[in-house]
């Protein structure tokens, strides 16, 4: 979520501290501390909506938007807190993860449904972000921070932009409150609620358990993959990331729910697989894909390649590149709109002085550099007109070692930046998901051998067909592969 989205949120968050009240829960009953009512939630719910599908696009997949949204509806009638105006979403992220905002919005991503393998994993992911929602979780997490002096904060970033990192950053971690999770008291109440939901749906609670033993195993392999990397892994922030599937009070919280008997519990695996068959894995055309460290982009019909080594990061707004210590940083992003890059720079990028400025060409197109420092910070930065878009590609270092060691490096990653080629635009075709049949003799090995996911081929077939980490398909079995 952008930090333009934060500061409006901060704005409404400010505007309700004049009502500090305790409010009664809508599950529990009890008596909460929030600074907010329940219209205002709806509304800033309804603003941070919009934000967020400025950042993260819906999914262009009609037929799967309307499943999700179903299954969504179904368990929200079922939930304390059913007259919302519930909104269920699927984003069109490669990223595991799903998310709630106040006032019913409910988001799941492309990337978790890959790995999931019912309609029952589905509604448990749904049904634990609905828990979040009706337990009035992120309204009692942000009047708790919003009371702590958080707001005030808030109200001193004004300005975002290449020279106000230190504010994005701050916007970046008041984001986390809604999106990277809660504490495991909230987790635990909203994985009950999320078991209660699917067992008076018609699934079986046990399907919650079962959802974080999936996921978990994703976990697990992107923490070997970032350790791999020397990097932190990024993770679902929900209900797997604070306890295993055989925690206790997992169980005995997902337990209260079989007092809601389900006769006949449905599945939905085939339906399930059907609906996501042909969709993108990995990244999306719109975003552009990354191959070899290079991102191709048919879209916008531009290429550029990432120094090798560095791990790239392929963000709605922004592709980044991060060295291997960790110091140093390429970035792409849309500039302002203007046909003028050298002013862009040199009224934009308020470097610090004795910046210097120079027009010229980036692979034929019109462009203007600038190299210096912004609050002492080392960088360089191009902005070049490319089919009447203006693109600005900024090498960024921690600090003036680090800078001169990877000052080559910097500077190749931004005079790369070109026209695609006829053979990039064939390397750039996404990645879908696609079904099969197990045959007998089938292993997971040979469909991974005929994969174009390279080294981690089999790793990932497995988990998105649970049968990570050496399970092996059973034949007449549905499996998704990628092709």
């Amino acid at each position: 979520m952008t930090p333009r989205a934060f500061r409006r949120i901060a704005v409404a968050i400010a505007g309700a501290l004049s009502l500090t009240h305790c409010a009664q829960n809508p599950v529990t009953g009890d008596k909460n501390f929030v600074l907010m009512s329940e219209q205002q939630e709806i509304q800033m719910g309804a603003q941070a909506h919009k934000d967020v599908l400025k950042e993260y696009a819906a999914l262009d997949n009609p037929g799967l938007q309307a499943y999700v949204n179903e299954v969504g509806q179904q368990l929200a009638k079922k939930s304390h807190r059913p007259h919302l105006q519930w909104h269920f979403t699927v984003v069109d992220s490669p990223d595991v993860n799903a998310f709630a905002l106040p006032g019913g919005y409910v988001y799941v991503t492309r990337g978790i449904m890959a790995y999931l393998n019912s309609e029952a994993e589905l509604a448990g992911v749904v049904g634990h972000e609905i828990g979040h929602v009706t337990a009035r979780h992120g309204v009692r997490q942000q009047s708790a921070q919003t009371a702590a002096g958080l707001g005030a904060v808030l109200g001193s970033i004004l300005v975002p932009g290449l020279d106000n990192q230190a504010g994005a950053s701050l916007l970046q971690t008041l984001a986390q409150a809604w999106t990277a999770g809660y504490g495991r008291e909230h987790e635990l109440e909203s994985d009950r609620l999320g078991a209660e939901y699917l067992a008076k749906t018609g699934y079986s609670p046990q399907a919650m358990i079962e959802i974080i033993g999936v996921l978990k195993n994703q976990e697990l392999f992107a923490a070997e993959r970032a350790k791999r990397d020397g990097r932190q892994p990024r993770t679902y922030h929900g209900t797997f990331d604070t306890h295993p599937s055989n925690d206790a009070r997992l169980k005995q919280v997902v337990g209260e729910a079989n007092k809601y008997t389900v006769a006949n519990p449905r599945d939905g695996r085939s339906d399930y697989l059907q609906k996501m068959a042909g969709v993108y894995f990995g990244d999306s055309p719109d975003q552009g894909v990354i191959r070899g460290n290079a991102l191709l982009h048919e879209k916008l019909g531009l290429a550029i390649q990432f120094p090798t080594g560095w791990r790239v990061q392929n963000r709605p707004d922004r592709v980044m590149a991060l060295s291997p210590k960790g110091d140093a940083l390429v970035e792409l992003q849309q500039g302002p709109k203007s046909d003028k890059p050298l002013e862009t720079l040199q009224k934009g990028l308020k470097l610090d002085a004795g910046a210097r400025y120079d027009s010229g060409n980036l692979s034929g197109y019109p462009a203007a550099f600038a190299a210096g420092a912004q609050q002492g910070k080392p960088v360089v930065v191009a902005a070049v007109v490319f089919n009447g878009t203006q693109y600005l590609i900024a090498g960024l270092a921690k600090d003036k070692p680090a800078y001169d060691r990877e000052r080559s490096t910097l500077r190749a990653a931004i005079n790369s930046f070109r026209a695609i080629t006829p053979a990039e635009k064939q390397a750039a075709r996404p990645y879908v998901l696609r079904l099969v049949t197990a045959q007998p003799g089938m292993t997971m090995a040979s469909l991974a051998s005929q994969s174009p996911l390279g080294a981690e081929a089999e790793s990932q077939l497995r988990l998105m067909n649970d049968l990570y980490p050496g399970g092996e398909p059973k034949p007449g079995q549905l499996l998704k592969i990628v092709q």
